[in-house]
């Protein structure tokens, strides 16, 4: 009988490695990257073609490889980052299990151009599939180039299941944001298609915070340093009041290396507790200091899962140096150090009371307010000024009721709303409010129960969609344009969807540098923050990774009508409730918001009977 277990080719192993290593183009750029600043590099420059499906290109001006090192590098478990196991209990480097380069060249294209600073002459190295197939020498700068083309090329049902060239590059910037964030004393560039997202100059981490994700954080952010034996706490945080719903960045690093972690994550909310509402989410960027002995990095082959040997002591830690930053916050106030221009009170002197002398006053004894003859002054035919109106019994028997009802109440009724339930029925014209929340109405069938922010939600969504295909939307053009900043990752998608917000009313003007100025405002929303209501837009429908551009648009409308519809507690005339009515009935769906959440119930008559009997 012949034996079965054998060893599998390195290019099989490379292959099935690079299915945990590399999982979409962000996944090389972060491994790339890693080892450019692993180099000593002081310049990286990152060049992507679609979204990094054709070429992705990495150059930096580190210390370069020997021709040997070149070749080298792509086999399995080659490093230059540990020798010894102990080694992985002294962590000071990006990578260190030898992996990424071989998952790479298993499933692209590379060509890798390389130079030491003390070499006149570099290699260049081309590889397919984990086959080398050609290495030669050549004419280059000081340091390394890794250019990645055709991605997945040899695996076609992990390329088939990329998602879309926007959420493709979305990935890449937070993975590249993840990295900046740790060296702001390294300068970055990223390139897409020929068109620059960022160019990040050395400089201080506040400055790095505000150059990835726009000068507004400058205001926003609170510092943070702690420093006790077991930890280093340093960073920033933001105050309460920068708090959003969606899309607000929460990075922790440690020693270098961006992290996931949930237990810490909830030391910061804690902190945070009654000071924001509930739902929102607060940025942070927090670092680490560690003793690479007490964590444990290799758990994963990403490594943004880490163990850490005191867990509990850095969660106390940790919050403590959050309370501590938003107490330091909320003590001081400008108030108390601005005294330029206002008035002089004063001190109070005791001795003053001796030549203080009370106020004068007059008094008639003889004054009775209730006095009959002083109640002449007055209109004493009072009656007939209200003489032409109703009498209180009269107004009962002449006002419609909400709950006039058909003769037949034997019918069964439906839980959800139809258009013969509304067009048969006796409709009232009176409506009433409950709890500035519901608009309680009746129907054919028994008494309608309307969601009153639901019910505008699915108005205006259908509107904005209308909006978009007809692009007649009206414009209110303001008098003074307000400046909007938008970080890195957002820009390339507000290009995106820059004709769809156009198309429902907004007129912005390119700025550079993620600045745009607001022009016009869609009519109807004069009094909202729009500046806030442009800033929500953009980062909803970035995180619904919109598959096609139909979804778009609806994720588009969607976020408008949310944030621009009648909240919840807002009272409503009886007009208003009657066109809110009106107009919710003339949707295409009368059930349910467009995410799927019940606008409206029918409390049917005969239940009605049952309570009451």
């Amino acid at each position: 009988m012949t034996d079965i277990i054998h060893l599998l080719p390195d290019s099989v192993a490379n292959q099935i490695a690079a299915g945990e290593v590399i999982q979409r183009p962000a996944s090389v750029i972060k491994e790339l990257v890693e080892n450019a600043v692993d180099s000593g590099a002081t310049n990286i420059h990152v060049l992507v073609i679609d979204a990094g499906r054709t070429s992705i290109q990495v150059i930096d001006d580190g210390c370069g490889m020997s021709d040997t090192d070149a070749r080298l590098a792509f086999e399995r478990h080659a490093t230059s980052k540990i020798q010894h196991a102990d080694d992985l209990f002294s962590l000071h480097t990006m990578g260190f299990r030898g992996e990424a380069l071989p998952s790479i060249a298993a499933v692209a294209q590379v060509e890798l151009r390389t130079r030491r600073p003390s070499d006149e002459i570099g290699t260049m190295l081309m590889l397919s599939a984990s086959h080398v197939e050609g290495q030669e020498p050549c004419s280059c700068s000081p340091g390394t180039s890794i250019t990645v083309s055709n991605l997945f090329f040899n695996v076609p049902a992990r390329r088939k299941f990329l998602k879309t060239n926007a959420t493709e590059l979305n990935n890449i910037l937070t993975a590249f944001e993840r990295i900046v964030l740790v060296y702001p004393d390294i300068a970055f560039t990223l390139h897409s298609n020929g068109q620059e997202l960022m160019n990040l100059r050395q400089g201080s981490l506040l400055q790095r915070i505000t150059d990835v994700y726009g000068r507004r954080y400058a205001q926003e952010l609170l510092p943070i340093e702690v420093d006790t034996a077991l930890c280093n706490v340093s960073g920033y945080v933001a105050k309460p009041d920068a708090a959003r719903k969606k899309g607000a960045p929460e990075c922790f690093f440690v020693n270098g290396r961006y992290m996931k972690h949930p237990y810490f994550h909830k030391a910061v909310q804690q902190a945070y507790e009654r000071l924001v509402p509930a739902g929102s989410h607060v940025p942070y960027f927090i670092y680490f200091k560690v003793s690479p002995a007490d964590i444990d990095v290799n758990i994963h082959p990403t490594k943004t899962e880490i163990k850490f040997e005191n867990e509990q002591y850095i969660w106390q830690l940790l919050m403590a140096a959050v309370k501590d930053a938003l107490g330091q916050f909320s003590e001081v106030t400008q108030l108390d150090f601005d005294t330029e221009g206002q008035p002089d009170i004063p001190v109070y002197d005791p001795s003053m009371n001796a030549t203080a002398k009370a106020p004068a006053t007059q008094a008639t004894p003889g004054y009775n307010p209730f006095n009959a003859t002083r109640r002449k002054t007055g209109t004493a035919d009072w009656e007939q000024l209200f003489s032409a109106l109703p009498s209180r019994q009269q107004e009962q028997q002449e006002a419609p009721s909400l709950f006039d009802e058909p003769s037949d109440t034997n019918t069964q009724a439906p839980m959800a709303a139809t258009s013969h339930d509304w067009t048969m029925a006796d409709k009232s014209p009176v409506h009433y409010q409950y709890k500035g929340c519901y608009i309680m109405t009746a129907v054919k069938s028994g008494l309608m129960i309307i969601d009153q922010y639901r019910a505008d939600v699915r108005i205006r969504y259908e509107q904005y969609l209308a909006q978009q295909l007809t692009r007649n939307a009206d414009t209110q053009q303001v008098l003074f344009p307000e400046v909007v900043q938008f970080s890195a990752a957002e820009t390339p998608f507000l290009e995106q969807i820059l004709p769809r917000l156009s198309s429902i009313g907004f007129d912005l003007t390119n700025l550079g540098q993620g600045s745009y100025a607001i022009n016009g405002i869609p009519a109807g929303i004069e009094g909202m923050d729009y500046v806030q209501l442009l800033h929500n837009i953009v980062d909803e429908t970035l995180h619904q990774q919109s598959s096609t551009t139909d979804e778009l648009g609806q994720a588009i409308a969607l976020s408008m009508a949310r944030q621009t519809a009648v909240p919840q507690g807002q009272v409503l005339s009886n007009d208003e409730m009657e066109n809110l009515v009106n107009e919710l009935f003339a949707c295409s769906n009368v059930n349910y918001t467009p995410d799927g959440r019940t606008i409206l119930a029918i409390l049917p008559q005969h239940d009605i009977e049952h309570l009451l009997g």
